[in-house]
């Protein structure tokens, strides 16, 4: 800084004697502003004294650079304010917010104005004092909060990575650890309630796709993980999806994925658990084409007969033991019943003649049928799971498995 002044060349009207003036004062104007950053600012009285210190230094550094600024023609004060910014230590932004650094860049200025002009030797290097403070405090904060942008953005690139990673190790079933540890980075909270949702992506550009998710997540106060494998949209939903619920919620979060089914995975009990649901919900996914009508979302038990069909060995253990078992184990020639009564097409009537009953007997048995499996009998739909449930049991005990 000095060899810049005994270069002996006054700049914009101020003579070499003034510019030393102001570096012989840049020691007492540091100071000055981080005293009156003190009696101003709670918050800054209650930093460390280490980062106190790194404050001072780089209010130091700003006003050697400013005086630099000054003495040099062809520096242009944008460039002489991201050399002060570059003194500031590397991690400032994370124990300092840009609103924090901007209080502290005005305090500064308001220090600088009221001092430096004193410094002048006559009006005209008062006029160019305050003008060159003006300009160079503006360009700091613009500076400042460009370098606060790019850590922003850098931290955003980073927790994008860090969630693509986790939603990644849910659909592959990673170790526990691992994933718990990457979602406690990003603040999931420990545990929570999780549901898988798979589907289209709403578009191919990745912030519409974060927006069109989370924004639709917030409405229902739930968070979210999300990532693109492929052509598919995984969701990982946070929290408990009851009964009362489910509908509202999980078509809320739907209307963020684009066209075509959205499968649900079962509700697990924390994200550790995550990749049951998910391995559920791409196992309905690939067979939900076999039912056109589906609603959307549709849970992927409610395409356990579709999912069995298409060969899905987990859909068809939750056949058996949802329906096959729990009917076998009955009295009451509950299977042989159903059986009838699903071969005849629903016809009431001729299922009795076939089994030698009155069909006040199948009216009952279906009922206890219903109870048992939750699966109605005389229901379209619940008559395709129960139809589907007895064949892969029949073939399934013929293998021995259970």
């Amino acid at each position: 800084m000095g060899e810049a002044i005994e270069a002996g060349q006054a700049r914009n009207g101020l003579s070499v004697q003034t510019l030393r003036r102001l570096e012989y004062a840049s020691g007492g104007l540091a100071t000055a502003s981080i005293a009156s950053m003190q009696s101003v600012l709670p918050w800054f009285r209650r930093l460390p004294a280490d980062q106190r210190a790194s404050i001072l230094l780089i209010i130091q550094a700003g006003v050697a650079n400013f005086i630099v600024w000054l003495s040099e023609s062809e520096a242009a004060p944008r460039v002489t304010a991201e050399g002060f910014l570059r003194a500031a230590p590397k991690d400032l932004s994370r124990w300092m917010s840009l609103r924090q650094t901007v209080e502290l860049v005005r305090i500064a200025i308001d220090v600088f104005e009221q001092q430096l002009p004193e410094l002048a030797a006559d009006d005209d290097e008062r006029a160019v004092l305050t003008e060159g403070i003006l300009r160079f405090g503006r360009e700091i904060a613009f500076t400042a909060a460009t370098s606060y942008a790019a850590a922003a953005e850098a931290r955003g690139a980073w927790d994008a990575r860090l969630e693509s990673l986790i939603v990644d190790g849910v659909v592959r079933g990673d170790a526990e650890e691992s994933l718990l540890s990457r979602a406690s980075a990003l603040g999931w909270d420990q545990p929570v309630a999780a549901t898988v949702l798979v589907g289209n992506p709403p578009s191919t550009d990745p912030p519409a796709v974060l927006y069109e998710v989370r924004s639709r997540a917030a409405r229902v106060s739930r968070p979210v993980l999300l990532g693109v494998h492929g052509s598919r949209l995984v969701v990982v939903l946070g929290g408990m999806v009851d009964a009362t619920e489910e509908r509202d919620v999980l078509l809320k979060i739907s209307e963020g994925f684009g066209d075509g089914p959205v499968v649900a995975g079962p509700t697990v009990e924390s994200l550790a658990d995550a990749h049951r649901s998910a391995e559920d919900a791409l196992s309905g996914l690939r067979a939900v084409v076999a039912w056109p009508a589906a609603p959307r979302p549709v849970r992927s038990t409610d395409l356990l007969p579709e999912r069995a069909l298409a060969g899905d060995p987990g859909a068809e253990r939750q056949l058996v033991e949802q329906v096959m078992l729990p009917l076998a184990e009955s009295s009451g020639g509950l299977l042989e019943t159903v059986q009838a009564y699903l071969e005849v097409g629903g016809v009431l009537e001729t299922c009795a003649k076939t089994l030698f009953v009155h069909p006040n007997t199948v009216r009952y048995r279906l009922r206890r049928v219903a109870e048992l499996t939750g699966y109605n009998p005389a229901d379209p739909r619940d008559a395709l799971v129960l139809q589907v449930a007895l064949k892969v049991g029949r073939l399934a005990q013929a293998r021995g498995l259970w």
